[in-house]
């Protein structure tokens, strides 16, 4: 999916559209529209997965891939390709299915180092899919980027078909049910079950707000070390370094994550990173210079590499395994959601509060919310030992 994602601007651009005005708001269109059309579905996929299978569900996603990201090479409009990249997040979320069917048959002890070898693995993706892209680009013009990812999700879901296996007993009791009635009538239960369970409330709403507050901040985050000496002269070495050095933080602090939520517990361990979170967002709007601002992505790219992972590992502590499906599709959603919404927000937000401000406010979210839900899970734990 990065191979394509940082080439929409040159692809509007070769559609005929040239002020730059629109060429942004185009850009913006396509990168959010794919998420906010799979958080719509997320669950509801989810919910099917729990009766005909999590593999069927892999499957299903890379061969959306295939056609709908395959088709955008012969888009003729700005349009026809913004009516792909939403069919394509209707079909296509392939996350949730995935985490989903490596769950279900892996045991209760190494769940979070499981989420977190998914983590490290979607991190390689997006620091080596822009540069595959580039290259195809160069070779073939963006039209073969598109083609070579729909050859990529082809060959991954034959490799599925091929290796993938799936115990039958893991599904849902009601696997015969799949009409669509039954389908929504599962999805308001899942959505039911997650208010009712206050650790999973947690994690739904952290997830989303640590999304949020990165994916508002990162399109700006040039904008921010263009505005900042530095004493050391280390800005020479760009913005490029800015999101290399979180991409190295994410690899190295994923699979220590994932080992501390085996041993302390996936709930206690995402409180613990949202915490991480919240300050290392603060610090980019303290930052005053370059080495500053570099030290504030290191901390973010270790706490981000926890954040969906161990909200994974509180859902699948949470559910019993014939419902995981549908509760990882609700925690995938509100992540989607997030991204989709920080992607039309933050440079709105930025404007009025400007970019430091924006840096500020995320981390506070973060810690507000945090710090009523740590109160709450205090309040539970006094109210159990009284019982």
């Amino acid at each position: 999916m990065m191979s394509f994602l940082p080439f929409f601007a040159s692809h509007v651009e070769d559609l005929g559209v040239h002020e730059p005005g629109r060429i942004a708001l185009w850009a913006g269109l396509l990168f959010g529209a794919a998420p906010l059309s799979a958080s719509l579905m997320s669950p509801v996929w989810g919910a099917l997965g729990d009766r005909v299978g999590r593999r069927a569900m892999v499957i299903r996603s890379m061969l959306a891939i295939t056609v709908f990201v395959g088709l955008m090479g012969l888009a003729r409009t700005p349009t026809q390709l913004l009516v792909l990249r939403v069919l394509q997040g209707l079909f296509s979320g392939f996350i949730a299915p995935s985490l989903t069917l490596v769950s279900v048959h892996a045991p209760a002890n190494v769940q979070g180092r499981i989420a977190s070898s998914l983590q490290v693995a979607l991190t390689w993706g997006a620091i080596l899919g822009p540069a595959f892209g580039e290259v195809m680009r160069r070779l073939g013009g963006v039209p073969a980027v598109y083609a070579s990812v729909a050859v990529l999700a082809l060959a991954s879901s034959l490799l599925v078909m091929a290796f993938a296996h799936e115990d039958p007993s893991s599904r849902s009791n009601h696997s015969g049910s799949v009409g669509l009635r039954s389908i929504l009538r599962a999805t308001r239960e899942d959505w039911r079950d997650l208010r009712s369970k206050p650790n999973l409330r947690v994690a739904f709403a952290l997830s989303f707000w640590i999304q949020f507050g990165m994916n508002a901040t990162l399109p700006l985050l040039e904008l921010h070390q263009r505005t900042l000496p530095s004493p050391w002269g280390m800005a020479t070495i760009g913005a490029g370094a800015l999101f290399s050095a979180a991409a190295v933080a994410n690899l190295v602090g994923a699979p220590l994550w994932g080992r501390y939520a085996d041993r302390r517990g996936a709930f206690r361990a995402l409180m613990l990173c949202a915490g991480l979170c919240a300050a290392a967002l603060a610090l980019h709007s303290l930052a005053h210079n370059f080495e500053t601002l570099l030290v504030a992505r290191v901390l973010l790219g270790l706490a981000i590499a926890g954040a969906g992972p161990l909200a994974f590992g509180v859902a699948a502590a949470e559910t019993p395994i014939e419902r995981r499906g549908g509760a990882f599709g609700i925690l995938f959603s509100a992540r989607t959601l997030a991204v989709a919404l920080a992607a039309f927000a933050g440079g709105f937000l930025a404007a009025w509060i400007s970019v430091r401000g924006l840096f500020a406010v995320s981390g506070l979210v973060v810690a507000v919310y945090l710090g009523l839900a740590w109160r709450a899970a205090r309040t539970q734990a006094t109210s159990a030992r009284v019982s």
